[in-house]
């Protein structure tokens, strides 16, 4: 009895690496690393900040780059938020600002930040931004990966300081943060 259940079991790897085999000749590809994301900002509640953000792998980190309309005159709070959940109209379905390894909120280029710190974003008297620079500590794979969490525009400047937020105010535009199809010139 005891033979019959451990041939049966022997058998069934054996059929398994059979098919892992198969697949592998017959086009199965492993899943691609993920290159490029994009995230579409709509506004909150009475608000009407709209626009694009796209992030890009490269060698020295993550390109942002983001395109931003409907916006007040002057700096606004721009953070990547913990969860890519836009369901309440006033963006705070969102959570906090995407902190996976608990460090203080601080500048986008210090080291020892909050992941998704991304600083500000400056809206001409028109009311259009336009931010690009390329972030060491953003991540679009792996444990830490920015890929399902939002970004949210905020109503005010972040003073880079306070903590847990920056004093940025309220939520004025929201986008998930997805896998992208990459589009040339798209935000040029």
């Amino acid at each position: 009895m005891k033979t019959n259940k451990l041939l049966f079991i022997v058998g069934m790897f054996l059929l398994g690496t059979q098919l892992l085999t198969a697949q592998e000749h017959h086009g199965a590809q492993p899943p691609q690393s993920i290159q490029r994301a994009v995230a579409v900002i709509t506004p909150t509640k009475g608000n009407t900040a709209t626009g694009i953000v796209t992030f890009e792998a490269t060698e020295r980190g993550v390109r942002v780059i983001a395109n931003l309309s409907g916006l007040s005159p002057g700096s606004h709070g721009f953070h990547i938020h913990e969860f890519g959940d836009l369901r309440s109209d006033d963006g705070t379905s969102a959570g906090g600002h995407y902190n996976p390894t608990g460090m203080p909120h601080s500048m986008p280029m210090t080291e020892n930040r909050h992941a998704g710190d991304m600083g500000n974003i400056t809206a001409d008297s028109s009311g259009n931004s336009h931010l690009e620079y390329v972030d060491p500590v953003m991540q679009l794979q792996g444990v830490h990966s920015i890929i399902g969490r939002a970004v949210i525009v905020h109503a005010k400047e972040d003073d880079l300081k306070t903590q847990p937020t920056g004093n940025a105010g309220a939520r004025i535009g929201q986008g998930v943060i997805g896998v992208a199809k990459w589009i040339e010139n798209v935000n040029k």
